[in-house]
């Protein structure tokens, strides 16, 4: 019998959520399995995986084959790591404390990566929210009081000192006909 480990959609339409789960390679995508071992939520930012390590390298080191898009779940889960360390511990090149050493710090370095992620998301949400929520932005009220203050001061200097303001003085061309008259 051939056991596969996949993806079993659920959810409604244009909003899916997996489970990850163990089943018989002859039975349907939705149908009976063998056991849930996770679920897989694409539609978050970063995608949230929960998944029981443990019982998937039990699986895959009983011989079930994962589906491409589970075998990429594991891999960035660390399960396919810590198949390929307890392959290294069988042949002799390390020992399984130190494969488990190596396990438990790229977990932790894994684990730490994606709560920077998801708190990045967190920000960028917040500002975005905070951005487009209607509230207008603060003005700086300093710079506004000082402007008003000197035109204040202007239109005082004005009122007491009224400059007068000359007209433009005329002056007379002497034209064809008065130039004429005098030469009479």
């Amino acid at each position: 019998m051939a056991v596969k480990m996949r993806l079993q959609r659920h959810g409604r339409k244009k909003a899916p959520f997996y489970h990850i789960v163990i089943a018989d390679a002859r039975s349907p995508r939705d149908g009976k399995f063998i056991e849930k071992i996770g679920i897989y939520n694409p539609m978050t930012v970063p995608a949230t995986i929960e998944l029981d390590r443990d019982s998937a390298f039990n699986w895959l080191e009983k011989g079930a084959q994962p589906t491409d898009t589970v075998r990429a779940i594991l891999r960035f889960k660390g399960v396919m790591f810590k198949k390929h360390l307890m392959r290294g511990v069988k042949k002799g090149a390390l020992t399984a404390e130190q494969a488990d050493e190596k396990f438990n710090a790229f977990v932790a370095d894994k684990e730490g990566k994606i709560t920077a992620r998801v708190e990045a998301t967190k920000a960028a949400k917040k500002s975005f929210y905070e951005a487009v929520s209607g509230k207008p932005k603060e003005k700086k009220k300093k710079e506004v009081e000082v402007v008003v203050e000197e035109s204040a001061a202007e239109v005082e200097a004005i009122i007491e000192t009224p400059e007068v303001v000359d007209a433009p003085e005329v002056v007379e061309t002497p034209t064809e006909e008065t130039s004429g008259d005098n030469a009479e």
